[in-house]
Parts: structure tokens; C-alpha cells; sequence
């Protein structure tokens, strides 16, 4: 089963490496992960993507509680998240490919983020299925270079995973 995890942590030195080191000492690939700064520059969110059953997942998720750089940690449920990742894919463009090239971007919301004499880059904001749209869009042009960022997801919910000590949304 694949678990969508969010975790509050200190943004301090080798908290990553404890942090992956916990999945990995327990079998577990992350199959994503993202990691970035939060509105508070001295705490960082990790979105992390495992595949796992339950019950070895919750046994993770408390011995992440208990490192002492976490602060909060959740298991995000399907339906009660939104989640996006970044791809920039780059494609031999000749004179012949060019328009065709040109109209599958479109087709699916891409944009172009470089064309150069012999190549076009391309990058899309999306879910999973966006991305994988594009990449079996652009596949038989053939793909010269493929970057991606980890997903990052945050609750739907209006209190979502705040700090605690925040404001939180007033209605």
C-alpha cells in the first residue's frame, strides 16, 4: 500500500539522514521525497512516499515521534490530500517534429521552459497522472534528459498540518 507521509522536523544538520535512515533500516523504499523550508525558517517539511503495509508503517511513524528533531507527523488518508510534483523532460526537436512536438505541450497544460537550436525543454506542474501523461507523450520523440522533485502534498483540510503556535484559518 502506498502511504503519503508528512513530517514537521527541525531544520538542523543530519535530521534527513535519521530520518531516512529509520525507513531504510526497516525495509522500506522511498519510492519520493521532498524537503524544503516551511513559513518558519527554522522548520523544515518532508513529504516522503513509501510503499508498505500498515502495520510496519506505524511502527515507523513512532519511532519518527520519538527522534527528538520531529515535531508532527501524519499519514496523510487518499482524498483528504492534494499533492504535485515538478518534471522538466528535454526532446530532440528537428523542423519536421517541431509543430508536432509543440502541440502535444499544449494538449496537456506543459509549457516550454527552453528551446534551443536542436532541443526542447519542457516542464509541467502536476499529479501523477499529469506526469505520466507527458512523459508517454513526449516518450516517442525521445526523451534526451528527465528531472523530477519528490511530491509534495498538504492536507485539504482547513487546519492542515500547522506548528503549533500558528494562526490557524478563522471563518
Amino acid at each position: 500500500m502506498r502511504h503519503t507521509i508528512s513530517v514537521l522536523v527541525e531544520n538542523k544538520f543530519g535530521v534527513l539522514a535519521r530520518i531516512s535512515g529509520l525507513f531504510s533500516a526497516r525495509g522500506f523504499n522511498i519510492t519520493s521525497l521532498a524537503v524544503g523550508e516551511t513559513e518558519d525558517p527554522s522548520i523544515s517539511r518532508m513529504t516522503i512516499v513509501v510503499e508498505g503495509d500498515d502495520r510496519t508503517l506505524e511502527q515507523i511513524k513512532k519511532q519518527l515521534n520519538k527522534l527528538i528533531d520531529t515535531i508532527k507527523v501524519v499519514d496523510f488518508k487518499e482524498g483528504e490530500f492534494i499533492d504535485r510534483e515538478l518534471i522538466i523532460l528535454k526532446v530532440p526537436a528537428t523542423a519536421k517534429n517541431k509543430k508536432e512536438i509543440l502541440e502535444a505541450i499544449e494538449s496537456i497544460g506543459a509549457r516550454i521552459a527552453n528551446a534551443g537550436a536542436k532541443t526542447i525543454s519542457v516542464e509541467l506542474v502536476g499529479d501523477q497522472t499529469k506526469i505520466k501523461a507527458l512523459l508517454e507523450l513526449m516518450r516517442p520523440f525521445g526523451l534526451l534528459e528527465v528531472v523530477r522533485t519528490g511530491r509534495v502534498a498538504m492536507s485539504t483540510q482547513d487546519k492542515g498540518l500547522k506548528i503549533e503556535g500558528k494562526p490557524e484559518v478563522n471563518e
